[in-house]
């Protein structure tokens, strides 16, 4: 049981951010393994943020309506 309102506008974009992070970790890790150009790191880390933080957005927003 949460102690605490998840639904505030602060947790929200802290969430939000944290998950911005994880991806722009896992998309500019993987295209500097692969040797990509700089540019090409960049866009992947925004691509895979994107993809992971709208992806839980999608997610959520189903949950709350099946219940």
């Amino acid at each position: 049981m949460k102690g605490y309102y998840e639904g505030c506008p602060y947790c929200r974009l802290m969430r939000s951010l944290a998950y911005t992070g994880v991806g722009m970790g896992i998309g500019s890790g993987t295209a500097y393994l692969l040797g990509a150009s700089q540019q090409n790191i960049y866009m992947s880390g925004i691509v895979v943020s994107a993809i992971i933080v709208f992806g839980m957005l999608d997610k959520k927003k189903k949950n709350k309506r099946s219940r």
